[in-house]
This record gives C-alpha cells, structure tokens and sequence, in this order.
C-alpha cells in the first residue's frame, strides 16, 4: 500500500472513535428523561387551590444559550411565579445535543417547566430525542381551576402524514371529567396560518378549542418575534413570543375573577 494512503488509515483507525464525537441520527441521551410529566406533577400540587397563577412563556431557545441562562437566572430571581412553558425549538438541527444542552439548562429553574415539540425539533430523529427526554409532544396539565392543553402542531415536518393537530386528543382533553376544570389555555409552537399549520383544517381547529371551558387565549412561539393578534376576529386572542435571543418572555396572570393580564419582560 502506497505510504501515503497507509499514515491517514492507521490514525483513523487509532483515533477514529475519538475523532468523530456523535452521528448528527445519534439518539444515545444521558441524564434525566421524561421532564414533562415530573413537573406536571410538581404543577399540579403546588397550584392546586390556587385562584391565581403566574406563569412565563417563552420559546425558541435553538441556538441562544447564553440568553436562556440569563433568563433561568432572571425567574429563579422572582418569587412569585408558577411555572415556566417553553414554547419549542429546543433544537435547530434536531440534534440530541442541543435537546440535552437545553434540558440542562431549563432544569437549573427553581420552579417547574415543561416544554412543547416545535418544527425544528423533528428533525433528524428529533421528535424521538424530544419524546424521551421531555414527553409525548401532545400532553395536558391542570394549573388551578385552568386546564393548559399543549399541542404539535407542526404538520409541515410530517408531510400530513399524521394527525397534527390531533383531533383525537383534542377529544379526550374536552370530554375528560375534571370539577376543578373552570378556564382553558392553548399552547402550541405554530399558529393557525402560519406555514407550518395544516390550515385546511385551520377553521375547524378554531372553533373546536371554543368548545372547551372559558377559553382564555392560546399561545404559541415559532414566529421570533411578538405578534399579539385576533386571529379570526372572535376574540380569541393569540400570543407570539419573541425567541430567546431577543431577551424577552411573557408573563401571564391569571386572576380568580376569569380575567387576566399579561406583561413582555425584558432581561
């Protein structure tokens, strides 16, 4: 064999293993999994028999962070909110790294936190990553008397192969029997009309969450910026969170009154 060839073949096979850190498909995750659920349940017991809840809502981290340390510094920093909902785009390649760097993070707040799937991350094998370490990406949790319904809704990255959003949950969520379940607030990661919704059944979407108990508002990030908007002139209003490199995050309260207010906090 040509001596040229020979040096190059004999250090990969020496340092290869160690060269080569991870497959971007690698899907081997260290340290704590299913996030969601366990702090569901810390929600639920610390909220339970609360009239008013306080909570931030923030989404697309990706690549920001140093700004989501700064902004898990920020919340530890305050004493009188609830819980943290991220609204996804954990990732912005769907890599496993980026969902356990993040996780990482997030786990450094004081309170509980859950975290919805958003378009970046399924890709690659994301959603799998995703599924394991934080949760089904169509889950539910009762915060006070408020039910929060968290969706997928970014039917674009499964070709409208699958049911997204999925009626069938939708389903189980307003026929499920709960007494304390007086008010309901959507989350998702898109919106109706964005380009990532199945807006064929945009409409339908529409009017079946007002099915559902006094609902408040629906929340989703995605957009990177803040959009406050009626988006089908019934009132309903939705609200956009900037991502986290623009250093801003929702705060929500919801008063015993069925009102609520909502401020942009800037870190």
């Amino acid at each position: 064999m040509n001596k040229i060839l020979l040096i190059p073949l004999l250090l990969f096979l020496s340092y290869g293993c160690d060269m080569i850190e991870y497959h971007p498909y690698d899907g081997r995750i260290t340290g704590e999994t299913d996030i969601n659920n366990k702090n569901i349940v810390r929600i639920e017991n610390a909220c339970a028999g609360k009239t008013t809840i306080r909570y931030a809502f923030m989404g697309d981290t990706q690549r920001a962070l140093a700004d989501t340390e700064d902004f898990v510094k920020t919340i530890n920093n305050r004493t009188d909110i609830d819980f943290v909902i991220h609204g996804g785009d954990v990732a912005d390649f769907g890599l496993t790294k980026e969902f356990i760097w993040t996780r990482d993070i997030m786990n450094k707040l004081v309170v509980p936190y859950v975290v919805l799937i958003g378009n970046h991350d399924c890709l690659a094998n994301g959603e799998e990553v995703f599924t394991q370490i934080f949760g089904n990406p169509n889950f539910s949790f009762m915060a006070g008397n408020t039910k929060f319904v968290c969706l997928n809704t970014n039917a674009l990255e499964y070709d409208y192969s699958r049911p997204v959003p999925d009626f069938a949950f939708m389903k189980e969520q307003l026929e499920e029997q709960c007494d304390a379940h007086e008010k309901t607030v959507f989350a998702m990661h898109v919106r109706p009309s964005s380009e990532q919704f199945n807006n064929n059944v945009a409409e339908i979407f529409q009017d079946y969450i007002k099915k559902f108990p006094a609902l408040q508002f629906c929340m989703n990030a995605h957009d990177h910026n803040i959009n406050i908007d009626d988006l089908f002139g019934d009132g309903i209003i939705y609200y956009g969170s900037p991502s986290m490199a623009k250093r801003k995050y929702f705060l929500f309260t919801l008063n015993s009154d069925n009102s609520y207010d909502f401020e942009v906090v800037e870190f």
